[in-house]
């Protein structure tokens, strides 16, 4: 049987035999990445309306130093330089900021979305070379599990959150009585989301079962590795839901604390 010699060669880039919209979940993610990191880094930054009554923004959360009642330690500290700008959001964003940024969902999204590497399946990229992530600067990908504790520890301090938006000072009165506002579902909901992403990493499937040939001979690991593979098996709308979350959390704190929305009490 005679057989057809051929060559693929190198594709330039963009080239491809593809006649889908391989371009269209690319660039979506683009659009999406983009602006939640536009939107973050002005929101981090801006120090103020991150707090209202009893809710607290999650990208200011927990908060270790500033002016609201939520400060852990008081306000800014005498030893902040005069020249940094100051957000109490820079003391703790780097830890969830990473732990994103290192997520095996994530990097395999902007790797194609904003490097092109490559744009799509079959799609001519713009660099012949390939350098996996053994080499410096994507090397220290692998401190992922890492990121993965201390988001672990964020998840106990956001629930802590929802349980103080539980509770409502009055203003004429001082009296503190339990109720349930918009706000308090926005921020239980944004909690439970982004446990959802949290418990689904695959660094925690890894450390519960990863390492052991037979789960079965270990039964309560066995249930842990079924429940974070039900979450894992979900891990790409885990992700978006609660990017889209925790962004709208502190959209809502912000323009409650401005006055232009009204939180409604639901009790």
């Amino acid at each position: 049987m005679a057989y057809a010699a051929t060559s693929l060669g190198a594709r330039r880039f963009g080239e491809t035999t593809r006649r889908d919209a391989w371009w269209a979940q690319p660039l979506a993610v683009f659009l999406g990445l983009g602006t939640f990191v536009v939107y973050t880094t002005w929101a981090s930054l801006q120090g103020e309306h991150y707090f209202s009554g009893p809710y607290l923004s999650p990208f200011y959360s927990p908060e270790f130093f500033g002016s609201s009642p939520h400060s852990w330690f008081g306000p800014k500290p005498g030893w902040w330089p005069e020249w940094l700008p100051w957000s109490p959001a820079i003391f703790i964003l780097w830890a969830p900021a990473g732990f994103r940024f290192t997520c095996y969902y994530y990097r395999g999204a902007y790797y194609k979305a904003f490097w092109a590497d490559p744009p799509s399946c079959t799609v001519g990229e713009p660099r012949q070379s390939y350098w996996g992530e053994r080499a410096f600067p994507l090397i220290l990908q692998n401190v992922h599990r890492y990121f993965f504790y201390l988001a672990v520890l964020f998840i106990v301090v956001l629930a802590h959150d929802v349980w103080k938006a539980l509770w409502f000072t009055d203003t004429a009165s001082g009296e503190v009585s339990f109720g349930v506002g918009i706000g308090t579902l926005v921020l239980a909901a944004n909690t439970c989301l982004l446990a959802g992403y949290t418990f689904g990493c695959h660094s925690l499937r890894h450390l519960i079962g990863g390492g052991l040939d037979l789960l079965s001979r270990l039964p309560v690991r066995e249930k842990c590795y079924g429940c974070v593979s039900a979450l894992n098996r979900r891990h790409m709308p885990w992700a978006w839901m609660s990017l889209f979350s925790v962004g709208f959390s502190d959209l809502y704190v912000r323009l409650c604390s401005m006055g232009i929305w009204t939180d409604l009490r639901i009790l």
